[in-house]
């Protein structure tokens, strides 16, 4: 019955065939598509390991995770920022343009008036009391008269209308600097920025492993896209020499036309399989390049074939050991246990808003004061002459218009009260901290069922290579024995065309068996935190071709 289903199914394909004028009735033989050259100019010849390496220094979620954790280095540096000296520079000028009266409006303002009648009166009080009896005491008004005529004399002009208490030029300049004694904010601050640096350390351990097992599983599947090429080819080359064989017995009259055309049939649905498997290999390999973070247009040819591994140590791990070590190597459980100490921190922060904060500082300044007119006028230079003057003008930097001034002391700040604000706050961070525990507990859960897993396909697929591997020898000798048959007339062309498909099966069934191991294993490997990057293709075990 299936040979009779066979063979309706092949009537009906080469029926429309039959009806016209086909190449096919002596087809030209189908060149094999040979893997990419590694010697060909500009092709890059990449092992497991290679491939494992380019990941870890281009894949870019690797990348991206390891500028996370130079920006958590650079904000524990930032965060001990916070309890070190603190110095602030500040510069000022200032130009009065426009100077109001300090006094307007109060009774001071007539000082400036009253001030002639207070050298007046200490004139007289010296001239009554100089032993010189022609010295005698004058009037305010001859005074003031005497006065401006020595201001004339010395050619000084005075301006009564200025402010004497303004100065036209303004200059400031300040060191400040302070010093954290305590606050236990910043203090906390610190702690949760090295956490943080810890959790993006572990993230980025976790993105390489997931890299790893990535990059594995796409190097894989490129090898078993690979190889399935080289299985079709190998069916194609079988049935192309069947074709010619069956071509040479019909044109004996030994076997009717129907048999090259279902045969001519079967090598054309073969070529289009070869090219769906050639087109999904160079996908795989371009797959693999983005996956690596390198040209996804860049040649390759893969070293290795996918075989198994010399160190099969992973198949006897036991479950117990296994849990074990995920528990203690996943940087995803290690992630979770530091967002718990993180979120501790941060109630600590929180905390620290009971307590002062208290700061040292020092203030250093230099003043400057300086008017436009630097030129003072000076009464009495002369002992013979009370009334003559003279006129003294300074520089821009002289000392009576620059003074110092330092300032040093304590501060502290303390709030008391801010309506349990606090408290309140404290009890969210509490809360967060259960949370992130309840995450602990679920991660350690997942990752016993990820291992446990894991170690069943495993198992699984191991047992499934053993089973195929018996298939594919006896599939060999039924290809073989079909083909003998065929030749001496006891087997017909149906009969072989079986015993192939069944063959390409039996082989891509195994070399499909063998990709789950590896993948498996290399998922075992992520699952329980310990890389270990192994060749491939080192094996005794190998897919024998048939040809």
């Amino acid at each position: 019955m299936q040979r009779l289903t066979l063979a309706l199914t092949l009537l009906a394909l080469a029926a429309p065939i039959a009806a016209q004028p086909s190449s096919l009735a002596d087809p030209a033989p189908v060149q094999p598509i040979s893997e990419t050259d590694s010697s060909a100019p500009g092709v890059l010849s990449l092992s497991l390991e290679e491939a494992i390496q380019i990941a870890l220094e281009r894949n870019y979620a690797v990348r991206t995770a390891a500028l996370d954790v130079a920006t958590a280095r650079a904000q524990v540096r930032e965060a001990w920022g916070q309890v070190l000296p603190s110095a602030d520079v500040a510069s000022s000028y200032t130009r009065n343009l426009v100077q109001a009266n300090p006094f307007a409006g109060s009774d001071a303002g007539g000082l400036f008036d009253g001030l002639n009648a207070i050298s007046w009166l200490a004139f007289n009080e010296d001239a009554r009391t100089d032993e010189d009896p022609s010295t005698e005491p004058i009037t305010l008004g001859e005074f003031r008269q005497r006065q401006q005529e020595g201001f004339d004399n010395a050619g000084i002009v005075i301006d009564d209308g200025g402010n004497p208490f303004g100065v036209d030029n303004q200059f400031q300049s300040t060191l400040s600097i302070s010093q954290t004694l305590y606050n236990g904010s910043a203090f906390a601050a610190i702690k949760g920025a090295r956490s943080l640096k810890d959790i993006n350390q572990a993230a980025l351990t976790q993105q390489q492993q997931q890299a790893i097992d990535q990059t594995r599983q796409l190097y894989y599947g490129a090898l078993l896209a690979q190889e399935q090429v080289g299985v079709v080819q190998a069916s194609v080359g079988r049935t192309q020499e069947t074709l010619g064989e069956t071509a040479r017995r019909v044109a004996q009259g030994v076997l009717p036309k129907f048999e090259r055309l279902t045969a001519e049939v079967e090598v054309s649905n073969q070529q289009t399989q070869l090219i769906e498997v050639q087109n999904a290999a160079a996908l795989a390999k371009n797959n693999l390049m983005f996956a690596l973070g390198l040209p996804v247009n860049q040649p390759v040819a893969l070293v290795g074939d996918l075989g198994l591994p010399n160190d099969l140590f992973l198949d006897t791990v036991s479950l117990d050991d296994a849990i074990a070590t995920a528990l203690e190597r996943r940087p995803d459980l290690e992630q979770a246990r530091l967002a718990i100490q993180l979120q501790k921190v941060n109630r600590d922060i929180t905390k620290s808003q009971y307590f002062p904060n208290l700061s040292a500082f020092a203030n250093l300044s230099y003043i400057g004061n300086v008017p436009d007119n630097r030129t003072s006028v000076i009464q009495g230079a002369d002992p013979d002459d009370p009334f003559a003057v003279t006129t003294n003008t300074s520089g821009f930097f002289d000392d009576s218009y620059w003074n110092p001034n330092v300032a040093v002391g304590v501060q502290l700040s303390w709030n008391l009260f801010n309506g349990f604000q606090t408290s309140y706050r404290v009890q969210q961070n509490t809360i967060e901290v259960q949370k992130a525990e309840i995450a602990l507990e679920q991660g350690v859960q997942a990752a016993v069922l990820e291992v446990e897993q894991a170690l069943r396909n495993l198992a699984s697929s191991r047992q499934r290579i053993a089973g195929q591997q018996q298939t594919v020898e006896t599939a060999q000798v039924a290809y073989e024995f079909a083909s003998q048959r065929l030749t001496t007339g006891m087997a017909t062309q149906i009969d072989v065309r079986l015993a192939s498909t069944q063959l390409d099966q039996a082989q891509l069934g195994y070399l499909q068996a063998v990709y789950d191991y590896l993948v498996a294993r290399s998922a075992l490997q992520k699952a329980i935190g310990v890389v270990l990057p192994e060749p491939i293709g080192t094996s005794d075990v190998t897919l024998t071709s048939a040809q």
